[in-house]
């Protein structure tokens, strides 16, 4: 029986890359037949607003056993390949971002790896062409993520990966706000890793905005690690060891030695210190509540308008 690997392609605003994406995964399915693999593909639109939905169906004509999946609007990438999951069937799966900056051709020897007996292969960025300031910012997210986080994550982190369909039932049960490649390496498999440089964006524009990964580095943070906690834990109990001895310090000063208290300027510091302490601090437990909120609220991760 021939092994099958799916691979699932979440599409929003691709309409400039997609031709060029059946063209390479065309040249990836050739020479997995030539090793006995059949390929699965599942494309998920995730709310396009431009022809991409269009050009994949195009696309099955001339492919028919090809999955396309339409949601209702934009859920967001990690939901759309969520939605994914449930059509996989393969013996091994990949998630693919269809704007081509991760070559295609890498599935190829991720495959090898895992006839080899790696169940899960990772695909690191060790060099990237994308501009002065996004470099930088990944490069800061993923020092922090490795200090809080995962200490082992990759420094250049990863996006694309091949996991055995041992995987399936961990991704498809997580929780709504999971950041997947995250939860794919925290589950503990050895990695087998590939390095690869991450090539620039030739059409179209990144629709991954600064809005979107803050959300990401929230959800990242505080659903995989209880350091945040822990911080503010230790920051108040510090701050609140500081203002006893200050107190204490003005109290003596003014009994024993005469000192005149500090006055209207040093309070009015304080305090607006430590309110804006204590709104940080809240809020922080807020983010908390409401993730544990948005997991028993019982609406769905995503919702699926057609199916082809």
């Amino acid at each position: 029986m021939k092994n099958t690997i799916s691979v699932l392609i979440p599409v929003y605003f691709n309409e400039g890359s997609l031709p060029k994406l059946f063209e390479e995964l065309n040249l990836v399915e050739k020479d997995l037949s030539k090793k006995q693999i059949c390929l699965e593909l599942i494309f998920i639109d995730d709310g396009s607003g431009d022809k991409s939905l269009d050009i994949l169906l195009e696309f099955k004509k001339t492919r028919p056993e090809t999955i396309i999946i339409k949601l209702t609007r934009n859920f967001g990438a990690v939901k759309a390949v969520k939605a994914g999951l449930k059509f996989v069937t393969g013996n091994a799966f990949s998630v693919l971002a269809a704007d081509l900056q991760d070559p295609p051709n890498l599935i190829l020897e991720m495959v090898d790896r895992w006839l080899s007996g790696s169940k899960f292969v990772i695909c690191v960025r060790r060099t990237r062409d994308d501009p002065l300031f996004k470099k930088n910012l990944a490069k800061l997210y993923y020092k922090i993520l490795r200090l809080i986080v995962i200490k082992n994550y990759p420094a250049g982190g990863y996006d694309l990966s091949l996991m055995d369909k041992t995987f399936l039932p961990h991704l498809l049960n997580s929780s709504k706000s999971v950041f997947l490649p995250l939860l794919a390496y925290w589950i503990g498999y050895e990695p087998d890793t590939i390095y690869y440089h991450r090539r620039a964006r030739k059409s179209g524009k990144s629709r991954w905005t600064l809005s979107k990964k803050l959300a990401t580095f929230f959800d990242v943070m505080l659903g995989f690690s209880v350091t945040p906690i822990r911080i503010i834990s230790g920051i108040g109990l510090t701050v609140a060891l500081a203002s006893f001895i200050y107190g204490a310090i003005v109290v003596i000063n003014s009994f024993f030695f005469e000192t005149p208290t500090p006055g209207f300027i040093t309070l009015v510091a304080l305090i607006t210190f430590l309110l804006g302490l204590i709104i940080v601090m809240l809020g922080l437990i807020g983010e908390y509540l409401w993730r544990i909120f948005n997991e028993i609220d019982k609406k769905p991760d995503s919702v699926i308008d057609e199916i082809w």
